[in-house]
């Protein structure tokens, strides 16, 4: 039985069986690791089906006590004897939450005591923040609060009281400072250095909650390569059938769903593992409190995968690796644990924190457990968020809906996100005028950690834009304006990789050393078309020759102005993906012989690029000899000049040729045959074992013994960039 399993059972927290299990002697387990049978009996007997309960260790008193000594510790603060101490450190043990209060300057003693650790266990988890502290040190109140989270506990640094600056005699002042405290935090309210409620900095960019801010769902991101089931699982986890409904069977944008697990919710976001959606990815992973990481048992570790493990470890979120596809004959876990270890991904049975779930998501089998594992994890981490007050977010996706206008699709982060609230979003500004949860059902509001598809904008806002919610809709057209104004100027002053001007592609083309494919690109998401516009490019570094000039990209259908950008730069390409084109767009097309392309799977536009892009690359001239001669006789003709008497040796030599003289292994001449003659016939070729009449154009200087190779010039088109 794993430990949070057994909590479970119990009813208690997980943090109280490992406390519990090290002072047994039993130390370095984690919550999903088993617990040994021998102790299960004893394990029961102590707790007792209930919460446990920690008092202060600050002054070696034992971890076991009576519940009102711990419930003095969670009371409101009042005069205690343990005010005393220099580093003043409160544990309050509940049911549901860990709280450690402390007043600066901490300690790395005092504060492993307070965790119910060693101290070079503090010192270790420092090191691995960028904090370099010794046992004897005191560490910053922020390098606290993150510490903390790694045991499960929420850290809260009380402000240090203004009665430092009385006279030295400070112990009465001190002890009596708690009870004096509420009046005067009151007076210094309205000072922005007092304010206790400023949350932390944190070392990845998420954002933060205040330490009594609610309890929020878990945001977890699926990411891995493609075709290693991570549709599959969303689709084993909300029951529907997704990936019936995606072309090709791979997810080709954002999905964000919000399931209910035991009772609880949890946000997932399925990010597509192409190798050309890279900054969706990216995008996912910075917006994720919990990376799962899925890894088919039967394919390995794929170059996609490990390209999702780095994101995951630059946004600083916690990996759980999901092992699919284990009821296929030729799975290997135990290599792909071996694998991910060298990723820093060691699994906890070997002795790292990285948790491991093998699956089935098309046999429905370990989905359970993995479900508990996530939850296991945003209980140590409690995630935390306002939900009172505007409403701030991301953009994980938009389009452009012909029927509905401009769609986004938002993660709302830190408030509550109400139907006819005014929003912007950079340059984009609008009101909500309708809002749907993943299912398509109508919400009034939608609070932190839902994703939520909102229509009511001027324009589609690009992907992994943050927005907030103004008072008024004419303050967000100001602010969007503004930001117009921004983007604008930086557009001028920069000069992007995506395109060359159009008089520098103009003189390369003339000189001969550039062809130019120009591409119009419209797809059904504006993250699809930063991924296609990225991958085109990078398509364009395969070749020297050939350069592909983006001219337009944009999201919804190809129109009539598209058509007329293309004939207006011909020769050009529009190139739609999962959108179609207007009656008057087709018609225009038609008539100024514009090809519009449809595609439904990114394989296919990028194989089509690829394609186009190589049949305008120059043809390769190939030579090849087709025979060879031997001159045996000279004759002189007044009217032809010196004939060479030759026997066929090798192959056939033909009329037109190109003919290369060799005179004892050197070349003597190269030219064209001017004529081939059999007897008194001109023939067009002739082959091994006859004998014929050669001229050679410029040449007539033959001897007997020299032998004429005939080659042969044939243009072949290149297959690959």
């Amino acid at each position: 039985m794993r430990v949070y399993e057994l909590a479970k059972q119990l009813g208690v927290h997980g943090r109280d069986v490992l406390l519990l299990l090290e002072e047994l002697g039993v130390g370095g387990r984690t919550a999903s690791s088993r617990v040994p049978p021998e102790y299960l009996d004893v394990i029961r007997v102590r707790l007792g089906g209930g919460a446990r309960v920690v008092t202060p260790v600050s002054e070696g008193k034992p971890k076991a006590a009576a519940a009102a000594p711990a419930a003095a510790a969670v009371a409101p603060p009042a005069p205690e004897p343990a005010a005393e101490t220099p580093t003043e450190i409160a544990v309050a043990v509940e049911e549901d939450s860990y709280t450690i209060t402390i007043k600066p300057p901490i300690s790395v003693a005092a504060f492993a005591t307070a965790l119910d650790t060693d101290a070079e266990n503090v010192v270790s988890a420092a090191s691995s923040l960028g904090e370099e502290v010794g046992e004897s040190d005191s560490i910053s109140a922020e390098l606290a609060v993150l510490i903390g989270e790694q045991w499960g506990y929420t850290v809260n640094i009380e402000e240090p009281e203004v009665v430092e600056v009385a006279p030295p005699p400070a112990p009465e002042p001190v002890a009596e400072a708690p009870a004096a405290q509420p009046a005067e935090k009151a007076a210094r309210t309205p000072e922005p250095t007092a304010a206790p409620a400023a949350p932390p900095k944190r070392v990845v960019p998420r954002r933060v909650a205040a330490a009594d801010a609610p309890i929020r769902p878990p945001v977890v991101t699926v990411l891995g390569h493609v075709d290693h089931g991570k549709t599959s699982l969303l689709d084993a986890i909300r029951e529907t059938n997704v990936v019936a409904g995606e072309a090709g069977a791979i997810t080709q944008h954002i999905g964000a769903y919000q399931v209910e697990i035991n009772g609880r919710l949890i946000t997932f976001i399925d990010t597509p593992g192409h190798e050309a959606f890279t900054a969706m990815r990216a995008r996912g992973a910075q917006v994720t409190d919990i990376a799962i990481l899925v890894v088919a048992a039967d394919d390995g570790v794929m170059p996609q995968t490990l390209e999702a493990i780095d994101h995951a470890q630059a946004a600083g979120v916690p990996v759980i690796v999901a092992v699919n596809k284990i009821d296929r004959p030729n799975s290997g876990v135990d290599q792909i644990k071996q694998r991910l270890s060298q990723k820093n991904l060691v699994p906890e049975e070997w002795g790292g924190e990285t948790i491991y779930a093998p699956i089935s998501a098309l046999q429905k089998v370990g989905i359970q457990d993995l479900l508990e594992m996530i939850l296991l994890v945003a209980d140590m981490r409690e995630f935390r968020a306002r939900r009172e007050g505007p409403a701030e977010g991301v953009v994980l996706e938009a389009e452009m809906d012909r029927r509905r206008g401009a769609v986004a699709t938002l993660l709302v982060q830190e408030g509550t996100l109400k139907t006819g609230d005014s929003i912007v979003m950079g340059a984009i500004a609008g009101k909500v005028r309708a809002m749907m949860d993943d299912r398509g059902r109508r919400l009034k509001e939608a609070g932190p950690a839902t994703p939520v598809q909102v229509i009511g904008l001027s324009d589609v806002p690009d992907a992994s834009e943050t927005f907030r919610v103004v008072a008024s809709g004419r303050e967000a057209r100001g602010l969007a304006e503004k930001q117009r104004v921004v983007n604008r100027d930086a557009d001028m002053l920069t000069t992007g990789p995506r395109s060359v001007s159009m008089m520098e592609l103009s003189q390369l083309f003339a000189a001969g050393e550039v062809k130019v494919l120009n591409l119009i690109l419209k797809a059904d998401t504006q993250g699809t078309v930063e991924a296609i516009s990225d991958a085109v490019v990078q398509m364009q570094t395969e070749s020297e020759e050939v350069h592909v000039n983006l001219l337009h990209s944009g999201v919804g259908d190809v129109n009539e102005s598209d058509v007329s950008l293309a004939s207006a730069t011909k020769p050009t390409i529009i190139v739609g993906f999962q959108v179609g084109a207007d009656t008057a767009a087709r018609r225009l097309a038609a008539d100024e012989r514009i090809e519009l392309r449809r595609y439904d799977v990114i394989y296919d536009l990028l194989d089509d690029v690829r394609l186009t892009m190589v049949g305008m690359l120059e043809a390769i001239t190939e030579e090849a000899v087709t025979g060879r001669a031997e001159v045996r006789q000279l004759f002189k003709s007044s009217r032809i000049g010196t004939i060479a008497g030759c026997s066929v040796v090798e192959g056939r030599v033909f009329r037109g040729g190109i003919a290369r003289v060799r005179r004892r292994n050197s070349l003597v001449f190269e030219g064209k045959i001017d004529s081939l003659r059999h007897l008194q016939d001109d023939v067009t070729e002739m082959t091994q074992g006859f004998e014929c009449g050669i001229t050679v154009a410029g040449f007539g200087d033959f001897e007997a013994g020299d032998i004429i190779e005939c080659v042969e010039q044939r243009e072949v088109r290149r297959s690959v960039l």
